[in-house]
C-alpha cells in the first residue's frame, strides 16, 4: 500500500494522473502544443506571402483607425470652446461700443468696432492655423477619416489636415509609424511583384496575339513606355473622379493625384474635407481616396519593378555588346600584328 501511494504521489507531481484528478495527460498536452505550433506556423507563413502582407497592412490600418478614433474622441475640443469664448467676448465688446458712442458718433463707433473685430479676427486666425475647421471631434475623427490618417502615416504622405490633439494620440502616432513603415515597405515590394507579374502576363498575351510568329519564345520585356502610360491613365482617372466629386478644376485634381502618389502630400487639397458637404458623402469620398491611394502605390511599385527589369536587361545587352566589341577589336589587332610580322619576314628574306 505504501508503494502504491508513493507511486500515486509521484504521478501526481509529474502530471501523469488521470483526468479525474484535475490534470491533463502529457500526450494531450503535447498534442495541444503541437496543434498551436502548427497554427502559428500556418499564420506566419500566410503573413509572409504576398496576399498575407496586403491583408496584414489592411488589418494594421483598421486596428490603428479604431484605436485613434477611441483615443481622440475622448479628448476635449479646446478650439471650439475657445472660438465660442472669443465670439461671446466680441459680442459684449461691440455692445459696449454701441452703448458708448450711440448712433450719432459714427466715426468713433467705426474706430472702436474695427479694433474689436480685428482682435477677434486675429484670435480666430490663430485657432484656424492649429487645425480648427468648425467641426466637432466626433465629426473629424470618423472611422474612414482615421483610416486615411493611418494610411498617411505609414505611407509618409502626411496630408496634415488631421493631427492628434491628445497626448496618448501623439505617442501612439510615433509608435504606429515605427512599426508601420517597415510593413509598408514590405507591402510596396510584394504588391509591385504581384502587379508586375499580372501586367507582364497581359502584355505577353497582347504581344503574342499581335505577332504572327508562333515559334519565337524569347523572353518578353515590358517597355518603360507602357508603364508610363499605365500611370498616366491612372492619374487621369483620379483627376476626373476628384474634379467631379470635389468640384475642383482639372489642374487641381491632377495636382492632388500626383502629389499624393509621389508621397508629397501638402494638405492644401484633401477629399472629404468640405465642411458644407454632407457627412455621409464625405466619408464615402475618404474611403474611395483610401482605396485609390493603396492601389496607386501598388501600381507605382509595379512600374518600378518593370522599369528596373528593363534597365537590367538593357545593361546586360550593353555589356555583352561591349565585350563582343572588345573581342572583335582584340582579334583584329592580333590579325594585324601577325600580318605585320609576316610582312617583316618577307622583307628580311629579300
Amino acid at each position: 500500500m505504501e508503494i502504491s501511494n508513493e507511486r500515486r504521489g509521484r504521478s501526481i507531481s509529474r502530471g501523469r494522473t488521470p483526468t479525474r484528478y484535475g490534470y491533463t495527460p502529457p500526450r494531450a498536452q503535447r498534442r495541444h502544443r503541437e496543434t498551436v505550433k502548427e497554427c502559428c506556423k500556418k499564420i506566419i507563413t500566410f503573413m509572409c506571402t504576398q496576399v498575407g502582407v496586403g491583408a496584414l497592412l489592411i488589418g494594421y490600418t483598421v486596428i490603428g483607425a479604431l484605436v485613434f478614433t477611441h483615443l481622440e474622441k475622448r479628448g476635449k475640443n479646446i478650439e471650439s470652446s475657445e472660438v465660442e469664448t472669443y465670439r461671446n467676448a466680441t459680442v459684449k465688446k461691440l455692445f459696449q461700443v454701441v452703448m458708448k458712442h450711440n448712433i450719432l458718433n459714427r466715426e468713433g463707433f467705426k474706430v472702436d468696432a474695427n479694433k474689436v473685430l480685428k482682435l477677434h479676427q486675429s484670435h480666430v486666425t490663430q485657432i484656424f492655423k492649429h487645425g480648427y475647421d468648425e467641426r466637432t471631434v466626433d465629426e473629424i475623427w470618423t472611422f474612414p477619416a482615421a483610416l486615411m490618417f493611418c494610411l498617411s502615416i505609414i505611407t509618409m504622405v502626411g496630408y496634415g489636415n488631421m493631427v492628434p490633439k491628445t497626448n496618448e494620440g501623439k505617442i501612439l502616432t510615433m509608435v504606429y509609424a515605427i512599426f508601420g513603415l517597415p510593413l509598408y515597405i514590405l507591402y510596396f515590394k510584394n504588391m509591385g511583384t504581384i502587379f508586375a507579374g499580372c501586367f507582364k502576363w497581359i502584355y505577353r498575351r497582347i504581344y503574342e496575339c499581335s505577332t504572327e510568329k508562333e515559334g519565337n519564345r524569347k523572353k518578353i520585356i515590358v517597355p518603360s513606355t507602357a508603364c508610363l502610360w499605365v500611370i498616366f491613365a491612372y492619374i487621369l482617372t483620379g483627376a476626373i473622379m476628384f474634379s467631379e466629386w470635389e468640384h475642383w478644376d482639372f489642374l487641381d485634381s491632377t495636382y492632388f493625384c500626383i502629389t499624393s502618389l509621389c508621397k508629397i502630400g501638402f494638405g492644401d487639397l484633401v477629399p472629404g474635407a468640405d465642411v458644407n458637404a454632407s457627412n455621409h458623402g464625405n466619408q464615402t469620398k475618404i474611403v474611395i481616396n483610401f482605396l485609390y491611394m493603396l492601389l496607386g502605390l501598388g501600381l507605382i511599385a509595379m512600374c518600378y519593378n518593370l522599369m528596373r527589369e528593363e534597365t537590367r536587361v538593357k545593361l546586360n545587352e550593353m555589356n555583352e555588346d561591349f565585350n563582343q566589341c572588345l573581342e572583335d577589336t582584340k582579334i583584329r589587332f592580333m590579325a594585324c600584328c601577325r600580318k605585320h610580322k609576316q610582312n617583316n619576314r618577307q622583307y628580311e628574306g629579300y
